[in-house]
């Protein structure tokens, strides 16, 4: 058992280090809190942060377009690979207005009873008649081509780092996901506002989500935080 912790250790220590910055200039009452989710003790393992070893990251400055990052993830069975194969089939991503794509939105929460392992939250089981935008945040959605949302994502932009906050689709094999997640990355790389954008963490994911954000460029990092 302890050889086990101390190779955990080893590992651990060997993971890249990543300084994250929150800006309380973008929304001080959201920033803050954030902040504080993100810094909590770690449910399990007290001694560290909630957000802090294994943070899945990319780091965007070594990308200098959208066709670098794309050429990092293409090959069999990677995420562009997927991505490319979904785009063949007519979808596209777009901004979305959630507003006006409740009901898909709504079939798309419910359309799986269980989603990596976990009973689905009751918070995507009721439907959500209004939404809210918040300044900083993105919103996006795959569009199927007679233009019905099947997937849709929201991502925070905190600071030097932005996060992602919501991932959800239909599950239909056709890539929508892979598509989803990568022309998001591709467009936070052509604005160049962030230098890292997170996918939560690969400690803790099952195998297959791990696997998903590994083909689409993403890493463990030990990430440390500061609130400016």
């Amino acid at each position: 058992m302890f050889l086990q912790h101390y190779n955990t250790f080893l590992e651990v220590m060997k993971l890249p280090r990543a300084r994250l910055t929150f800006s309380q200039r973008i929304d001080p009452d959201d920033i803050k809190a954030t902040y504080r989710s993100y810094t909590k003790p770690h449910p399990r393992f007290k001694i560290i942060g909630h957000k802090t070893i294994g943070a899945a990251l990319i780091d965007l400055s070594q990308f200098p377009d959208r066709e670098a990052y794309l050429e990092h993830i293409k090959g069999k069975n990677q995420g562009g690979y997927h991505a490319k194969r979904a785009r063949s089939r007519g979808y596209v991503v777009r901004d979305i207005d959630r507003k006006v794509h409740v009901d898909d939105i709504y079939e798309i929460n419910t359309s799986l009873d269980t989603r990596q392992g976990r009973p689905m939250d009751q918070k995507y089981l009721d439907k959500q008649e209004r939404f809210e935008d918040q300044q900083h945040f993105r919103y996006w959605g795959v569009l199927h081509p007679e233009g019905k949302l099947v997937a849709y994502a929201t991502l925070g932009i905190y600071g030097n780092f932005a996060s992602f906050s919501q991932m959800m689709g239909i599950r239909n094999n056709d890539g929508i996901m892979h598509l989803l997640l990568s022309e998001a990355i591709c467009r936070l790389i052509e604005e160049r506002e962030v230098r890292y954008v997170m996918y939560d963490t690969f400690f803790g994911a099952q195998p297959g989500l791990r696997n998903f954000k590994t083909i689409l460029g993403f890493r463990p990092y030990r990430a440390s935080y500061t609130l400016q």
